[in-house]
């Protein structure tokens, strides 16, 4: 097959969905890309068999959106990518406010896809519901 690319991977799409009475998937940096949501997004102790395997990201979203809950998010993220996702090498992480929404801490991710060396970036949404 001209064009594959197994090296890179493949798997369900997610949020996984019956599409015409079959899954859809995704392949190649599609697939590592909805691979790092999956990581965000997970928080530690949900996966039985794999408790180490997420982030605690959901702990912080009542956290107040400062620089300092910005460099928590950045080392937590960085090692948890660094841990669950082989396929990339993480580059470098940005965390800060989004500047029209106060709410929304918007994690920025840089990384080289290992076997393509071809450099990605991405950026996540994180929301907060601060406190008072």
């Amino acid at each position: 097959m001209a064009g594959a690319r197994p090296h890179l991977g493949s798997g369900w799409a997610f949020p996984v969905r019956p599409t015409g009475g079959g899954l859809r998937y995704v392949r190649d940096e599609q697939d590592i890309e909805q691979a790092i949501g999956i990581i965000l997004e997970t928080t530690r102790l949900e996966r039985v068999m794999m408790p180490g395997f997420g982030t605690t990201l959901r702990d912080r979203v009542f956290d107040s959106n400062s620089t300092s809950l910005a460099q928590r998010v950045e080392q937590e993220v960085a090692a948890a990518l660094r841990e669950w996702e082989p396929r990339i090498s993480v580059e470098r992480i940005t965390a800060h406010a989004a500047t029209v929404q106060p709410h929304v801490m918007l994690i920025e991710i840089d990384y080289i896809v290992r076997r393509t060396n071809v450099a990605h970036n991405l950026v996540y949404p994180f929301y907060l519901s601060e406190s008072t």
